[in-house]
């Protein structure tokens, strides 16, 4: 749940106790007839016929897992969810004999089809009969048994060798073992005998055309054949590409893969091979009927035509509108609506340019990134009457210059019973006419809460320019073909009975480009953030523990000083005085140096409640620098390959710090009366996923985060770190966990320091639905050297390591394509705050958290 507030509301919980016994008998339920079905699995299995349970491999006599040869096995056993195949199981409930039309079912049976029929009529005994006959087909539409198919298991063997003989093991052999048992199932194992490996001995090259020749010397490149190596046919498909893109990038646009042939001498019994690198000198074209040989030329680019509103529909209809900037010509069916200074800046290829796949590709790519055009199409054609020209037309087609949007939120959390929130954008592209991407929006969200109706109101509007925005010349330092970004946005938002009713207004400018494919970097010059509370008097309300801890402090400290009038003990629970009342007891606590000495527990619980109080309480202002690194090897959304990593380093006032000279009676900045943050930080995140086959990832997630205050400052409750969550640690709600080995009660902790990792095995079950098993380890702890802090909260060096609480447990994900919606259940393994029995003492379904969450953890 999310909810924009000044304290961040944690996931509501509900009673335990009762969920633990509903969920006991229904898992005592669900086992119970798990077993019952699993019983019969091999129901459906005809009786000559055996149901598929493993495939076992062996290379040269050694037992594999290998994820690599999965894919060419084309008979596998039914998907199985904690080793117990589900989908089969639901297909066994159902019955292939049973009836498969109304007519057939009123027959086998009729005293109910006949019942229906006469208390209502035949229509709705029809339906009756089909209500029946859908779920018995529902059922049946589940994988059912995996027969074995000889076949299968032939083709198999085929492509297994044919597999390793890419590999340069040309007289490997498969045995093939068909295992039979007599409770229908069987096994299948292909034992593989590789042989010994072909090396690549001499390699030459032989280029037929004199400009091929001259390109590829002059380049000087690196063959990616070497003599010696292993033979691979992955390699030698990787050679082509590699020759391919250097003959298209220096102007040899005809040319393409089936001017390329490897020979490769079989005659050698030595396991070692010659290998001929033929490149064809022409390309065959066909003119009436029959093909003649074109010698290969270096091509360059005569004339550019950029199309700026293509439509299918406008196909051959008049062009009304043109013009020509440096060479380029832009036409437009109506008016051109983008300044073609801007829109050139997209385009790579030049009038008088050599051709080059790369700068075509990055035309393309730039194009698609300024967020304006529904498709981007890019023609090349020969000029008539010329040898070596060719003709570039790029037809864009618009996307709608004005679009809305509009996105909703059920609410509900410890602070709000249930509320609801919606936001609406309209954004307006090429707002002046050079691609920009204009967005304004407004929020709103209204909730009942333990204090009342609530509601937030907000608006912002942001401006995206596809380039940089900088005086001096700054612009000239990254080149336009790293897509560089410019970003101005502005906001603010107001809250009504949600935590301190923050008012929140924002700044940003923010600039973005990309130093390779896989490569980004974001710099934040100027987010600036002002935070104002109004209504501090609702603090003890949100931190109740916080006020019965002070009110026993309170009780003490009226003993301890055998005060008989005006008692502190028990503290105002009245809203109006409640605040103030308490806050005067902690500063007079404070300066009571004699209750210091008899009382330094009590002591120590005062002061650190107002040292809280003080720093959620405080206005704000945040005026952020940051600079981001991001790495990711992602090449597609279904790449399952990848790894991910992402550094930000930021600092807070130290601008604002040196233009101010003022004070507080707390000796914090200010300016314009109000504190600055004065911090640095550094969070780094890495993500690493594996593709283990059937569909199933192995991913790993690591995430180190330190936040250090200077200048007598304090560390903003927005900025700081916390525990527990869906996406965090799921163990543990968000906010309850630490920091340290510190079990306080409280209802939200924070710290300066953390580090998470997690790791989680995503699997298939059936259909759209799939299985995780997920374990994540970490906490958060202070690095402030404050006063305030208890020693077992603060992070003393990899001896704190110890206090790493572990969560474990399983989960589901149903994946709709657009997106994926996860139910997590997480079990306590390790709690470091315990005194004893840390390991497995809580870990039950009574104590686990149960999260719902859109989209994937990490």
């Amino acid at each position: 749940m999310i909810v924009n507030g000044n304290i961040p509301a944690k996931n509501t919980i509900f009673d335990f106790d009762s969920a633990a016994k509903v969920m006991k008998k229904l898992s005592f339920s669900f086992l119970l007839m798990i077993i019952f079905v699993s019983c019969n699995s091999t129901k459906h299995v005809a009786e000559n016929e055996h149901m598929l349970m493993q495939n076992i491999i062996f290379i040269d006599s050694t037992k594999t897992k290998s994820t690599e040869l999965q894919k060419y096995i084309l008979q596998k056993p039914n998907p199985r969810f904690l080793n117990l195949p589900f989908a089969l199981y639901f297909h066994n409930i159902g019955n292939q004999n049973k009836p498969k039309t109304p007519s057939e079912w009123g027959a086998k049976n009729p005293r109910s089809y006949n019942f229906i029929k006469h208390v209502f009529s035949e229509k709705q005994s029809i339906g009756y009969a089909n209500t029946f006959i859908k779920l018995n087909n529902w059922f049946l539409n589940y994988q059912g048994p995996e027969i074995i198919n000889k076949n299968k298991i032939k083709k198999t063997s085929e492509n297994l060798i044919a597999y390793y003989k890419t590999q340069g093991y040309f007289k490997a052999r498969i045995d093939t073992i068909l295992n039979l048992y007599k409770n229908k199932k069987a096994t299948v194992e292909y034992h593989i005998s590789r042989g010994k490996p072909t090396l690549l001995d001499t390699i030459k090259f032989k280029i037929e055309s004199p400009v091929l020749d001259s390109i590829y010397k002059n380049t000087k490149t690196t063959s990616l054949l070497k003599p010696g190596s292993q033979y691979n046919d992955k390699t030698f498909r990787r050679e082509a590409k590699r020759v391919l893109k250097l003959f298209r990038n220096n102007g040899i646009y005809q040319f393409s893969e089936s001017e390329l042939g490897f020979y490769l001498d079989s005659s050698r019994v030595d396991y070692k091979t010659n290998v001929d690198f033929l490149i064809s000198g022409n390309k065959l074209i066909k003119e009436q009927g029959n093909y003649i040989a074109n010698p290969f030329n270096v091509q360059k680019i005569s004339e550019v035509n950029v199309m700026t509103d293509y439509s299918f529909t406008k196909k051959g209809a008049p062009l009304l509108d043109s013009l020509t900037y440096e060479g380029i010509h832009f036409f437009a069916h109506d008016k051109i609506k983008y300044n073609p200074k801007y829109l050139s800046k997209s385009i790579f290829l030049k009038p008088n340019d050599i051709y080059s796949d790369t700068l075509r590709n990055l035309t393309r790519n730039h194009l698609k990134s300024l967020k304006n055009f529904k498709s981007t199409n890019i023609k090349f054609s020969s000029i008539p009457g010329t040898e070596n020209e060719l003709k570039m037309d790029v037809f864009l087609a618009p996307i709608e210059k004005y679009t809305l949007g509009l996105e909703t939120e059920i609410t509900h959390s410890n602070i709000r019973n249930i509320g609801s929130s919606a936001k609406f954008s309209i954004t307006d592209r090429n707002t002046f006419r050079g691609a920009e991407l204009l967005k304004v929006s407004f929020l709103g969200s209204y909730f009942n809460s333990n204090n009342g109706p609530g509601w937030e109101v907000g608006a912002d509007a942001s401006l995206e320019i596809p380039r940089f925005i900088a005086p001096f010349g700054l612009h000239k330092l990254v080149p336009k073909k790293m897509s560089p970004r410019t970003l101005f946005s502005i906001g603010s938002s107001f809250q009504k009975n949600i935590g301190l009713d923050r008012q929140a207004f924002t700044f940003l400018s923010d600039y973005k480009w990309q130093s390779t494919p896989k490569k980004t970097i974001q710099l934040e010059i100027f987010n600036t953030q002002y935070i104002r509370n109004l209504n501090i008097n609702s603090y003890f309300n949100i931190y109740s523990s916080e006020f019965s801890n002070l009110d026993a402090v309170a009780k003490i400290y009226d003993i301890a000083n055998t005060i008989s009038t005006n008692p502190n003990f028990p503290l105002s629970n009245n809203t109006d005085d409640q605040v103030s009342g308490a806050v005067q007891f902690m500063r007079t606590v404070s300066n009571n140096s004699s209750f210091k000495t008899s009382n330094p527990e009590e002591y120590n619980t005062a002061l650190n409640i107002l040292n809280r109080y003080n720093i959620v309480t405080s206005n704000f202002l945040i005026p952020v620098l940051a600079f981001s690194y991001t790495h990711n090897s992602q090449t597609k959304f279904n790449d399952n390959n990848f790894s991910f990593f992402k550094a930000r380093i930021a600092n807070s006032g130290s601008v604002f710090g040196l233009l101010s000279k003022k004070t507080n009676e707390n000796g914090k900045k200010i300016l314009v009366n109000t504190p600055i943050a004065q911090y640095f930080k550094l969070d780094t995140e890495y993500k690493q996923f594996w593709d283990v086959g059937n569909n199933s990832v192995f991913g790993f997630k690591t995430f180190l985060g330190a936040i250090i205050p200077y200048n007598n400052s304090d560390i903003p409750f927005t900025k700081s770190y916390f525990a527990g969550g869906s996406n965090d640690i799921r163990a543990w709600q968000t906010y309850e966990l630490g920091p340290g080995s510190r079990n306080t009660g409280l209802e939200f902790n924070v710290g300066s320091f953390k580090f998470l990792s997690s790791a989680e095995y995503r699997f298939p079950v059936f259909n759209k639905l799939k299985g995780a098993l997920f374990i994540d380890a970490g906490n958060i702890w202070d690095i402030t050297g404050s006063d305030f802090v208890d020693e077992n909260a603060k992070f003393s060096g990899l001896s704190s390591l110890k206090d790493m609480a572990i969560g474990s447990g399983f989960g589901t994900r149903v994946d709709f394509s657009f997106l994926i919606l996860r139910f997590d259940v997480g079990f306590k393994t390790y709690e470091p705050y315990l005194t004893e029995g840390k390991w497995f003492k809580n870990y039950n379904f009574a104590n686990a958290v149960y999260n719902i969450g859109i989209n994937y953890p990490f």
